[in-house]
């Protein structure tokens, strides 16, 4: 048995999250589907995560196993098989072996999110992006919450309610806005693991410190109470991108 890391990236404005699900699309069912026609054998892959509705990816990482091994595997005909036939919303960048062991969702040490924030209105940039609020959002208050969030590894406050996670330790490593220019700006945040729906609770919550309906204390506490109903809503799904996973033996 070979096993095998395929990186791909993907708009989600038209799935129903990566995993798959019955009666809907998904990423991963499309993915799936296609490897097997162009393998000629049911294939199943395992991702870096989960992504939900309408959230896109510039790079997941999935794992796939082949167990009759085919010394003369050509990659690079692969993806360009996979690329004819998953469709325009879905880019399949590279194929490459990996030891038996690794695994793209258990061994991967960190993932990054970016979350893209408008300052005006923009016909082009709103299908990837949020539009702020005319009054504009204080983002030097945003920062002093957000680096509140390397101090705590309790992320039950942006937890999913319900959801089927067993613990809601996340240890984050990076959490900052940048300004992009043109007034437009980024959330980066890089952790070992994130909870459902995590990052979209964390960011609304954010903009309303910027807003200034919560204070940096104010953002402080909703994380000590670990409850989600303390902090804000889930912001909209198309300003989300998961934007690299990394793994400690892939450089």
């Amino acid at each position: 048995m070979a096993r095998y890391f395929m990186e791909l990236s993907y708009r989600g404005a038209f799935f129903h999250g990566w995993q798959s699900q019955p009666n809907a699309v998904s990423v991963q069912s499309v993915v799936e589907d296609a490897l097997s026609k162009v393998l000629r054998r049911e294939m199943k892959i395992v991702g870096a995560g989960r992504t939900d509705t309408g959230v896109n990816a510039r790079k997941m990482v999935a794992h796939f196993d082949v167990t009759c091994v085919d010394f003369n595997f050509d990659f690079e005909r692969v993806v360009a098989s996979l690329n004819s036939i998953v469709g325009r919303d879905i880019a399949v960048h590279r194929i490459y072996r990996v030891p038996d062991s690794l695994h793209a969702r258990f061994d991967a040490v960190s993932r990054t999110y970016h979350y893209y924030v408008m300052g005006h209105k923009s016909p082009f940039a709103w299908p990837f992006s949020w539009q702020a609020p005319a009054s504009g959002l204080n983002y030097e208050m945003m920062n002093r919450a957000a680096a509140i969030m390397l101090e705590t590894d309790d992320f039950t406050s942006f937890a999913k309610l319900h959801s089927d996670a067993k613990t809601n330790i996340c240890r984050v490593s990076e959490a900052r806005w940048m300004p992009l220019g043109d007034d437009a700006w980024v959330f980066v945040i890089s952790a070992d693991r994130f909870l459902r729906n995590m990052v979209r609770a964390i960011v609304g919550t954010l903009v309303d410190v910027g807003r200034r309906k919560l204070s940096v204390d104010d953002f402080r506490r909703i994380i000590e109470k670990r409850d989600r109903c303390a902090a804000g809503t889930s912001m909209p799904p198309q300003a989300l991108f998961l934007w690299d996973v990394k793994y400690d033996s892939i450089g």
